[in-house]
């Protein structure tokens, strides 16, 4: 089975591409609904993120507080740390599950979506790394504007992943993410073309 990693920074465009991707018959492991999925109430990883940073960072439902916990860490590079550590590890261990029963199943071609894949080592799981690319100057618009951030809030969050020039060092391929729609989807279809003719073929779900 071979892997794609799909990369790229915060408001690049990656979930865009993903879309596309699905509709041309991708199967994909989003690893962002991974971690959606892994702290929901009554997991272990929530548990451990209220230990590490008290009842605050939850809502009155008990759901996690997103935004306010983004605030802490995005402010502390300790408090990250301490959340990546308990976050990433039970990521990759989802991820690596879900690669498994697709390989079982007889899946020929996996996107693996991860915005983090090579600060998280994840790279080590992939036959390829596509790497979506974004001007700094639209991505932090696109961020500000799609999370309702200031200019300083939004400067933290990109700062907080490897620069875009380290990634585009490992990446096989390189994706415009400031491409229109139709422009894109022409690409990827280009590209996703060539993947199925070095012999994956890949079937409809």
């Amino acid at each position: 089975m071979k892997v794609i990693g799909l990369t790229g920074g915060i408001a690049s465009g990656k979930s865009t591409v993903a879309s596309i991707l699905l509709e041309f018959g991708a199967t994909i492991i989003d690893a962002d609904q991974v971690a959606r999925e892994i702290v929901e109430s009554g997991q272990p990883a929530l548990q451990d993120i209220c230990k590490a940073f008290g009842e605050d960072v939850l809502l009155a439902d008990g759901a996690l507080n997103r935004r306010g916990l983004g605030e802490i860490i995005f402010n502390d590079s300790v408090k990250r740390q301490i959340l990546d550590s308990i976050m990433h590890p039970r990521i990759i261990e989802e991820c690596q599950k879900k690669l498994e029963c697709y390989k079982q199943a007889g899946k020929q071609l996996v996107i693996l979506e991860v915005p983090l894949l090579i600060e998280m080592g994840m790279n080590t799981m992939v036959d390829e790394i596509w790497l979506v690319a974004i001007d700094p100057q639209i991505q932090i618009n696109r961020l500000i504007k799609r999370d309702d951030l200031s200019r300083g809030q939004a400067l933290k969050r990109i700062e907080s992943q490897m620069p875009l020039e380290e990634k585009m060092l490992m990446a096989d391929t390189i994706i415009d993410g400031q491409l229109n729609i139709d422009e894109l989807r022409y690409y990827l279809r280009t590209l996703w073309n060539n993947v199925l003719v070095t012999g994956v073929e890949v079937e409809k779900d």
